[in-house]
């Protein structure tokens, strides 16, 4: 026997937090009809439960009479991968702050420098945030996204020996594995279980 609902952690095809409704295989967006429900509800100015449900109703009855098209960014929501991203970006933020603010107020010498960091996956939402995140730290900021070749070309503050640029990347890497165990879908974090790429640029390029 055939499910009449289905739900979106059930099934990897759908879009994140919506539903599969009946045997025509309409998805509907939960968040969507959440909305609709409370314009409802601010439109009769009462909240009672005859509200509520009248206008979960009558939302459910609108998406089925007038389905949007069904668009899929190719994000996914994994509630263990976000909580070990937001661990991860709160740590990084400190020690790299630890380590910014050390630099300035001792006016330890250090040398800048750009460089290229190739990534794993080329879905631009991915790009995008992963960019995003690793911007995000302290110590080093993305000035490049190349699409064509799904590169990142990062400001580092600390350049002064391979070693020290060899850890930028690893880092961006960690990021951007991080960053797709929580948003991806399974063949982007099946991309990020592989060896990263080899680095474009082998040193990184003296900023001015």
């Amino acid at each position: 026997m055939k499910r009449i609902l289905r739900l979106s952690f059930r099934n990897a095809d759908l879009p994140p937090l919506s539903c599969e409704f009946g045997s025509r295989r309409r998805v509907l967006d939960l968040p969507l009809i959440a909305w609709l429900t409370l314009i409802w509800v601010l439109l009769w100015s009462t909240l009672t439960w005859a509200n509520v449900i009248t206008g979960l109703v009558v939302s459910v009855a609108v998406c089925l009479a007038f389905p949007l098209p069904r668009v899929d960014l190719g994000l996914r929501l994994h509630l263990w991968g976000i909580l070990r991203l937001v661990g991860y970006l709160f740590y990084d933020m400190y020690t790299s702050g630890v380590k910014v603010t050390r630099q300035t107020f001792l006016g330890l010498p250090h040398r800048a420098a750009v460089i290229g960091v190739p990534l794993r996956c080329r879905s631009d939402l991915m790009l995008a945030a992963t960019a995003v995140a690793v911007s995000n730290v302290p110590g080093g900021s993305i000035i490049e996204v190349r699409r064509a070749t799904a590169t990142v070309f990062l400001h580092v503050l600390d350049a002064d020996s391979p070693e020290e640029l060899e850890a930028a990347r690893r880092q961006v890497w960690r990021i951007e594995e991080l960053t797709v165990r929580a948003f991806g879908t399974p063949d982007e974090i099946a991309r990020v279980a592989e060896p990263p790429p080899p680095p474009q640029l082998a040193a990184g390029r003296p900023a001015p």
